[in-house]
């Protein structure tokens, strides 16, 4: 990306960015087009191909800066304080929800990002998603209370065995042609929160007793 994005107005960058983020929404990523994504932030084509040499520079920025905004969304002064592994999930999903139910467009090009099959941006982003993972972990659950976990649970693995339900379900839905509703997966989340929490915690810490 042409570093002279940022020297751009805040408006400015942020028209462009709502434009490719609506076009790659509603669009398989070959099939969105840069003249539309161009004419719907004010600026030429040619321009757009200045600051974003291509189709898939800026489609990956684009991905990046998704994921930024969501975590500065998140993460915030209660977030930090949480010590409990399922609260702070619990607490970090509902914040996500907030965020997805102000901006339908993030959540549609999240969808596609995220099953991007055959696609000239697919293997970024599945290196992306998988390397994520483990950076998110080390990141914002170092400060868990492992102790609560039994002595054979390994807490990364609870996280990522809880990605992956939600990735079936997600799965489910788009196979079935089903609308994806983030309230909806939210519920189902913590239903599976609260069953893994049973099924992981030692025993005296499932009354709520720190």
């Amino acid at each position: 990306m042409n570093e002279k994005f940022y020297t751009l107005s805040e408006e400015k960058r942020q028209s462009i960015i709502n434009a490719a983020m609506e076009v790659f929404s509603q669009n398989e990523y070959k099939r969105a087009s840069t003249d539309l994504i161009a004419s719907k932030a004010g600026v030429s084509k040619g321009l757009l191909f200045y600051y974003f040499h291509n189709k898939k520079e800026l489609y990956l920025y684009l991905y990046g800066y998704v994921m930024d905004v969501m975590k500065e969304q998140v993460v915030d002064k209660k977030f930090n304080e949480i010590t409990d592994f399922f609260g702070l999930l619990s607490y970090a999903s509902q914040k996500k929800v907030k965020v997805l139910n102000k901006n339908p467009y993030i959540t549609d090009f999240a969808m596609r990002a995220f099953y991007s099959e055959k696609e000239d941006v697919s293997d970024e982003l599945k290196q992306i998603n998988l390397s994520q993972i483990e950076v998110m972990y080390q990141m914002y659950f170092g400060n868990i209370d492992a102790y609560k976990f039994k002595e054979d649970v390994e807490p990364y693995m609870v996280m990522k065995m809880l990605i992956w339900m939600a990735d079936g379900y997600l799965h489910d839905l788009r196979m079935s042609g089903k609308p994806m509703y983030v309230d909806m997966l939210l519920e189902e989340f913590d239903r599976w929160m609260d069953m893994f929490r049973k099924l992981v915690y030692k025993e005296e810490y499932l009354d709520g007793r720190d």
